[in-house]
């Protein structure tokens, strides 16, 4: 993606696991660098919580916010305030359709890649529960089904004696 702007929206969307609507109401205040967290209040049941922040994630960020200057919202329109929602659904489209990728991508698939390719990597569900705000672990383990454990770095018992 040449687009910085939309390079971030792809990179938060994946990379920190957010929904559409969290996305879209993140300030630049919620970006906590110091910690490398980033803070989700306007989070499904209105419940609050911190999901991690890539380095990279952060350099590009940096560099957006020079060259954007956005004012409240981190992601904000050409003339400011919140970014569409159908905008988001659109850069998210272009940039798989870019990648040759023939299914169907939306946001909400980047964050259900989040989650999945956490646990194939090995991060207990719990934590990835916390990440995605899931009260229940019921929806967490519906919502990071593993399509292929042969690619996971699962291991056997036999393979720790």
């Amino acid at each position: 993606m040449d687009n910085l702007k939309h390079r971030c929206i792809v990179k938060l969307l994946y990379g920190c696991g957010l929904r559409l609507h969290e996305l879209i109401f993140l300030e630049l205040t919620d970006v906590d660098s110091e910690n490398m967290l980033i803070r989700i209040n306007h989070s499904k049941g209105s419940k609050d919580r911190m999901v991690m922040l890539s380095p990279s994630l952060l350099a590009e960020l940096r560099a957006y916010v020079k060259e954007f200057k956005p004012r409240k919202y981190l992601i904000e329109g050409q003339g400011g305030g919140r970014y569409s929602d159908k905008s988001v659904q659109m850069i998210v489209k272009a940039a798989a359709h870019r990648a040759g990728i023939q299914k169907p991508v939306t946001p909400h698939i980047l964050r259900h890649s989040f989650a999945t390719h956490l646990l194939e990597n090995g991060t207990d569900i719990r934590y990835i529960q916390q990440l995605l705000g899931h009260n229940s672990i019921k929806t967490t383990k519906i919502y990071t089904h593993i399509t292929d454990v042969s690619k996971s770095q699962i291991r056997s018992p036999l393979d720790f004696l």
